[in-house]
């Protein structure tokens, strides 16, 4: 009886309810998002936001999927950002066990190495003269390459969870024969998949939201990613809405400018929401113990 009435106190229903209605205030902003999204214009210019609108339309979403442009777009994205997150992982993985390993001489000169870039930043100019010496213009490279060179923050946070674990590990298959590539795959790398898992779902949602390079290094429209291509469809839009307020001729139709924003809210965070509760526990774990240990 004593275990129940611990279980099932009024503390732990208070805490539960507490819960469940920040989990639901949590979730408001999407629905409405979603709600918005399959709203008519005018209602929307009318009434405003509500979470039950008075006339629904899907002008809104027939406009982004018209046309090959938006599927091709979702394409070269997953792509990125599959190639771009896993690359990035290895990378920063790689050089975290570097710096973890107390073997190696000057790691605390290489720690600052690397942490220096994050304070004092070269600028654009550098930026784009470096990546047209690299030829990363109008490929597919141009839209992960840039974006591959790890974070610092990630860095240490991977080093400080390597750090944690006992140095025996390494001691251990050194003894048996084991080299650094076979002791960071096959040891380190599986005991700090939480704080990999961490990271790689900081990676992809910078590759997922990228659209700075395609601006600036990519001309090719079959390599423009959804986000670029989202990008200059709210452009358009915002030009025709501009052109039909100042001329005062609309056809009979306003263009979906509100709609569109929350339509393509939902079609760009779609697939990162369905990723993430894959990835949520190693997440947790990951900010957890890498914040702690080192």
């Amino acid at each position: 009886m004593t275990k129940l009435n611990r279980k099932f106190s009024l503390a732990n229903f208070l805490i539960g309810l507490f819960i469940l209605i920040f989990a639901l205030f949590c979730l408001l902003p999407m629905v409405l998002t979603l709600m918005v999204s399959i709203t008519d214009e005018s209602t929307i210019l009318r009434n405003g936001y509500s979470f039950f609108p008075q006339k629904f339309s899907t002008e809104a979403y027939r406009l982004m999927f018209r046309g090959a442009s938006i599927l091709q777009g979702y394409l070269v994205s997953i792509l990125v950002t599959v190639v771009g997150t896993l690359a990035a992982i290895l990378i920063t993985g790689l050089a975290a066990y570097t710096l973890a390993n107390k073997n190696v001489k000057y790691r605390n000169v290489l720690g600052m190495y690397f942490f220096i870039p994050m304070v004092f930043g070269a600028g654009i100019v550098p930026w784009y003269l470096i990546c047209n010496m690299l030829h990363l213009r109008n490929n597919i490279f141009a839209l992960i390459i840039p974006n591959l060179m790890f974070n610092t923050f990630n860095l240490f946070l991977v080093r400080n969870f390597m750090s944690g674990l006992p140095d025996s590990l390494r001691e251990s298959a050194t003894i048996d024969g084991a080299n650094d590539a076979v002791i960071a795959f096959r040891i380190y790398f599986p005991l700090t998949v939480p704080a990999l898992a961490t990271v790689g779902l900081f990676y992809g949602l910078a590759y997922w939201n990228d659209w700075w390079n395609a601006i600036m290094l990519v001309e090719d429209k079959n390599l423009y990613p959804i986000q670029y291509f989202l990008l200059q469809l709210k452009s358009q839009v915002s030009m025709i809405k501009d052109l039909q307020r100042m001329t005062g001729i609309s056809g009979g139709t306003t263009a979906p400018t509100e709609s569109l924003k929350m339509a393509t809210a939902i079609v760009t965070v779609g697939p990162i929401i369905l990723l993430y509760p894959f990835l949520q526990k190693y997440y947790v774990k990951g900010l957890v113990v890498g914040s702690v240990k080192g």
